[in-house]
């Protein structure tokens, strides 16, 4: 029977990634390293989080926290959009109607959803006190999270997710400066190259409801 998706546990394509993001964070000088980490508490995410923190030879104080996990999909989940125009077709149409960003499936989270509970986590993060975090969680929590700091709106942030969605193990870096936030760099895999593939989560690219 296929894990739940919580409890979905690194391939070792993921594992290779994680090793990968931990030499990356074992060459960072002491100015720049982060100084605690934020985790989903999926198990992916924390298998990440504690096989890169391994491989750079440092440890974090460390925050499990729910609000970081995946987007909800209720009864959609492990449909593609073809399953669900089959087996839900008053679910298509809704979305088609409300549109990725504002649909909420029976049981699951809209995105809008998603990014109420992120600035929750946010704000707790940053009342924490540490100055540079290291946040492991998903391809669409790191989209949106750079939404919610960066004011980007839906339209740009849909497109972004179409066009250029966030690879396994990537880093995203985001810096508040004062005029707001910055994002340098986005999507980076350049720890990867030679060392682990590079891959995505499906996401509407390969016909999946994400």
């Amino acid at each position: 029977m296929p894990a739940r998706d919580a409890d979905v546990e690194l391939s070792p394509a993921g594992v290779a990634q994680a090793e990968a993001l931990g030499r990356r964070l074992g060459g960072l000088g002491a100015d720049v390293a982060p100084q605690a980490l934020w985790v989903s508490p999926y198990r992916r995410a924390r298998s990440t989080a504690s096989i890169a923190l391994e491989v750079a030879g440092t440890t974090l104080p460390t925050s499990v926290d729910e609000r970081l996990r995946d987007r909800e999909l209720g009864i959609l989940d492990a449909l593609t959009w073809r399953g669900v125009e089959a087996l839900h077709p008053e679910e298509a149409a809704r979305r088609r109607w409300l549109g990725k960003y504002y649909h909420r499936p029976p049981g699951g989270e809209s995105w809008a959803d998603v990014s109420q509970r992120l600035r929750g986590a946010l704000r707790d993060i940053a009342d924490a006190g540490a100055e540079r975090v290291l946040v492991v969680s998903h391809d669409a929590t790191t989209l949106i999270i750079r939404g919610v700091l960066m004011g980007i709106q839906e339209a740009e942030l849909l497109e972004l997710s179409r066009t250029e969605p966030v690879p396994n193990a990537s880093v995203t870096r985001l810096v508040h400066e004062a005029d707001g936030w910055r994002a340098q760099p986005i999507n980076d895999v350049s720890h990867l190259e030679g060392e682990a593939p590079i891959t995505e989560h499906g996401g509407d690219r390969s016909g999946t409801p994400a």
